[in-house]
């Protein structure tokens, strides 16, 4: 003990060595609280990019954190940063002008004054996006909304930079049909009316920019809140899903239009890249080739997706969405492996239970799939089709897929309100008393499989498009409610579901794309996905904390946990050219005690 205390204390020293004072004001000389600020290294550890653009593969290297905190009441704030000795500082605050600050020492003292933004063009381009999509004239037609963010939302923010010009109809015209070839399915109405909608509601936005409201104020729980960030890829880059992993503490993240798993110790910042082998007869772009075609740089033969730790031996298994197989991951001989299966179609979402099962959603073929280690084999459960349509739709799914490698304009294929023919199922988890939980995102049905004898029930919802969900140490169902900016809690023992708006929504616009419940401490963490946010609420109090990130446009997608609570996060946004800087990073939010 006397050794640990010990260690602990000339680690505390040497970080304090190492730390940075700020003192930040506004122009008449009156104290800032709540300022962001976000410390980067002016010379941050940089690796060979020699395999098209990306560290080689295997290859040991550093990456240098970035650091973000924020200013006390009183203007103040100290920032360890023992990384490198010369630093750049950002300053910001909304409803202030960023302020950029170069080659300052890692132990300066920094006093400086924020200047308000008075210019309101200027002002409102610092609201997130979802400011700008609450603030999008629909009429009184809510329901076409939510279609809007469930199908044009899932891969980037609604109402960002990007999005804030004066396109003409015809250029939203294309844009739609354009995404709807990476996998938009707004139906038929809402694909006619969206493009005039959009090019008149974003004109009378950039003449009238008052109607934009700003987001939800910072809030006192930053108050010696950490959030480091670690670089990782680059603007052709998707960092879909990660897993803290138990048995080393390492962080693993899947970069899904490269097919690269990032493997980080976050104590250190060690880090190595594994590129996921591909089988010889696998095509760029996997069993969809023609969704990437006119992408500018891509390496997806598999499409790496989502991850899950076993429990009994720390391997990792994947889910390559775009092939007919699970791959495995041993963390110890950094070897991989493949299990191939004939059935079902994009496998999705992957959970392991107890007995070592590995349980996942097949997106496309309307199925939950097992994996079982014992036998190597794989089980497979068919959900029920919405109606009779579905059924033939789900039945010719694998020539409509070859229509669409073969080049034919998805946008012309017909969709109906809630896409009969994709049911989607999206989200799975599996409960601490085994039973398997899973959402149909267009459906909007969860359901639950009994691991004893696998009979399974679908339950409808009373909301739309549930996406990811999670369970509780209570076997609670907590599930993201997508284009309703809140999240749900079903309670099995009743059959009750309740609603939670998000403290992030405007004007019930946000877009929690998931969530993950930290079953130690009792907290459900959510992404807000259109805000920059990520946030969590107390499960017995009720109470909310919300923790913005430094980029603009953070787009993230699912959330992990470390022993001490720590919480992290990846920004997917996809492209990932549409963030601040054009750069994907891994992120950590260590709370306040």
């Amino acid at each position: 003990m006397k050794f640990k205390i010990l260690v602990f204390g000339l680690l505390f020293t040497y970080s304090s060595l190492f730390a940075i004072q700020l003192d930040i004001k506004d122009s008449d000389g009156k104290s800032l609280d709540l300022v962001m600020i976000t410390i980067k290294a002016e010379k941050p550890q940089v690796p060979p990019r020699d395999d098209h653009g990306y560290p080689p593969e295997r290859l040991e290297f550093m990456i240098t954190p970035e650091v973000t905190m924020f200013t006390n009441p009183n203007g103040k704030v100290n920032i360890s940063f023992p990384y490198a000795p010369k630093v750049n500082i950002r300053l910001r605050k909304i409803g202030y002008k960023d302020v950029n600050l170069r080659s300052y020492s890692n132990q300066s003292f920094v006093s400086f004054r924020m200047e308000k933004q008075t210019d309101l063009n200027l002002l409102v381009g610092q609201y997130p996006s979802n400011s700008w999509v609450a603030a999008l004239n629909f009429g009184e037609d809510k329901d076409l909304r939510k279609t809007y963010l469930e199908q044009c939302g899932f891969c980037h923010q609604q109402g960002s930079f990007f999005m804030r010009r004066a396109f003409s109809e015809g250029d939203w015209e294309d844009i739609i049909n354009r995404m709807m070839g990476y996998g938009a399915r707004p139906h038929g109405k809402a694909k006619k009316k969206l493009p005039s909608l959009l090019s008149n509601a974003y004109v009378e936005l950039l003449k009238h920019p008052e109607r934009v409201s700003p987001g939800r104020p910072w809030g006192k729980e930053l108050y010696g809140a950490v959030i480091r960030e670690w670089p990782m890829g680059d603007s052709f880059s998707q960092m879909h899903d990660l897993l803290y992993h138990k048995k080393t503490g390492l962080v693993y993240v899947g970069d899904n239009i490269q097919d690269r798993l990032w493997e980080i110790d976050p104590n250190t910042g060690k880090t190595v890249v594994y590129k996921v082998p591909k089988q010889p007869d696998d095509e760029l772009g996997g069993l969809l080739p023609g969704r990437l075609r006119s992408f500018q740089k891509h390496e997806t033969y598999v499409g790496l997706h989502s991850l899950a730790e076993s429990p009994v031996d720390g391997n990792i298994f994947i889910t390559p969405s775009l092939q007919k197989r699970i791959t495995e991951f041993d963390p110890k001989s950094k070897q991989f492996k493949d299990h191939m299966f004939q059935n079902g179609l994009y496998p999705h979402t992957i959970r392991i239970d107890d007995k070592d099962r590995v349980w996942f959603t097949l997106a496309l073929s309307n199925q939950v799939g097992m994996f079982d280690r014992k036998d190597l084999s794989f089980h497979y459960f068919d959900l029920p089709a919405r109606t009779k349509k579905e059924s033939f739709s789900l039945w010719i799914s694998g020539f409509i897929v070859k229509l669409m490698n073969w080049g034919f304009p998805m946008h012309l294929l017909p969709v109906d309100e809630r896409v009969s023919g994709m049911p989607l199922p999206y989200g799975i988890d599996v409960a601490p008393d085994g039973t398997v939980w899973f959402t149909r995102l267009h459906a909007d049905t969860i359901g639950k499989i009994n691991p004893k004898d696998f009979s399974f029930q679908v339950i409808e919802t009373p909301f739309q498009g549930p996406r990811r969900l999670r369970v509780d140490r209570d076997n609670h169902v907590w599930i993201s409610v997508f284009p309703e900016g809140s999240i749900a809690k079903y309670t099995p023992e009743d059959g009750k579901f309740k609603l939670y708006p998000l403290p992030t929504a405007v004007d019930g616009v946000e877009t929690p794309y998931s969530l993950n419940v930290d079953r130690k401490r009792n907290l459900v963490w959510v992404t807000g996905t259109s805000s920059d946010n990520l946030m969590v609420m107390d499960i017995k109090t009720e109470n909310w904390k919300v923790y913005p990130m430094s980029r603009k446009v953070t787009f993230t997608r699912d959330i992990e946990f470390s022993p001490e609570g720590k919480a992290y996060s990846s920004n997917g946004a996809f492209p990932s050219w549409q963030i601040e800087d054009g750069q994907p990073t891994l992120m950590e939010v260590t709370q306040t005690k």
